[in-house]
């Protein structure tokens, strides 16, 4: 697909883009949208929407404290430390029962300061796989607005976990409707495969229409000394799939398709251990969502599985389920109860580096 035009787009990028990116995170039907409460801008991809909100709130918000989920993506501190603001952690991650620690979560941002920026992941949460449930995020809005603290969202796997766009947003849509203040950033570097073309947006919802308008002019300075003006490419093809009925759902029903696939190699590999009589309980593999599995896996059955099987994996045990298929399933499996039957699994703290198996790149 080619854009009609090569010549340069304004400091926000693309308007149909912007509208479109909005209505798809925050449902075209968003009091917030229609209320003109929400300014957009095209940024690259989900790193650079991540750095422009950033650069924004180091600027023009009186709290510099930023809070990340433990563990988190390994370069979500890096956007914020580039942009001279100071990096907390709440806990998130159990090792033990390898899912959320969930009393944690709401102590560590119960005890935060008011004002605080709090980084969450809307979905598929990287590198972890677990996300809370629904009524979890329900109590964490509550919390999070008792406490006026600014959420800023990562929004990069929206349809990854369920295959439905609606229902994975539905975290970020709840601090949207209770008419407070958000800050969202996109990507469709994963949901459409357009890597290279670093397509993606800031979304900043206001209370009101003039605070979103000021708002905007204020990113328009933020922008252009970083990168001027984003790319078009990539964003015409977004563009021209979200407002394509046929096209938008084609693209939906092979998301869909994307999605069943993972979750039937979680099964499988759950199967496969089950049946090899694996010690450990491996449940944590289908109740964990999305993209990623933490395995429980620590460092020394990892090298271990590095060194007999040429598997290759980080340090930390995590596993990218759309990097594997139904061939490689049993190996990995076999590999696996090779590493648990002579070395003894225990929890881990877990780290975040690049993980490969077999040739797969598994990111």
């Amino acid at each position: 697909m080619m854009s009609a035009t090569k010549e340069y787009l304004p400091i926000t990028g693309m308007a149909e883009f912007n509208k479109l990116s909005a209505q798809l995170v925050f449902g075209a039907d968003s009091p917030a949208i229609k209320e003109n409460r929400v300014t957009t801008v095209q940024c690259l991809a989900g790193c650079g929407s991540l750095r422009t909100g950033a650069d924004f709130l180091a600027k023009h918000y009186h709290q510099h404290t930023v809070y990340l989920s433990q563990p988190t993506y390994g370069n979500h501190p890096n956007f914020f430390l580039a942009a001279g603001l100071t990096l907390k952690t709440y806990r998130y991650y159990d090792p033990i029962t390898r899912g959320l620690d969930f009393q944690g979560m709401l102590d560590d941002l119960g005890s935060a300061p008011s004002g605080a920026i709090v980084l969450f992941q809307v979905c598929s949460h990287n590198p972890t796989g677990v996300d809370p449930t629904l009524h979890q995020w329900e109590q964490i809005r509550q919390l999070v607005r008792s406490k006026g603290l600014l959420p800023f969202f990562d929004n990069a796997y929206q349809g990854i976990v369920s295959g439905s766009l609606d229902m994975d947003a539905q975290s970020v849509r709840m601090f949207v409707t209770d008419g407070g203040e958000c800050l969202v950033a996109h990507s469709y570097s994963k949901i459409m495969g357009l890597y290279g073309e670093r397509v993606g947006a800031l979304s900043i919802v206001c209370k009101t229409a003039d605070v979103a308008s000021r708002v905007e002019s204020q990113l328009k300075l933020v922008i252009r000394p970083m990168y001027s003006n984003p790319p078009i490419h990539g964003a015409a093809i977004v563009t021209a799939i979200l407002k394509d009925r046929e096209m938008f759902d084609e693209w939906t029903v092979e998301l869909k398709a994307m999605i069943n696939r993972i979750i039937h190699l979680r099964q499988q590999l759950l199967d496969a251990l089950r049946d090899r009589g694996t010690p450990g309980d491996w449940s944590h593999i289908t109740k964990q969502v999305g993209m990623y599995t933490f395995s429980g896996l620590n460092a020394e059955q990892v090298a271990f599985m590095a060194e007999e099987y040429h598997i290759y994996m980080s340090s930390d045990g995590r596993i990218n389920m759309a990097g594997l298929s139904a061939k490689t399933v049993p190996y990995l499996a076999d590999a696996i109860h090779s590493a648990v039957a002579r070395i003894e699994l225990v929890p881990l703290k877990l780290g975040l580096l690049l993980a490969y198996f077999e040739g797969f790149f598994l990111l």
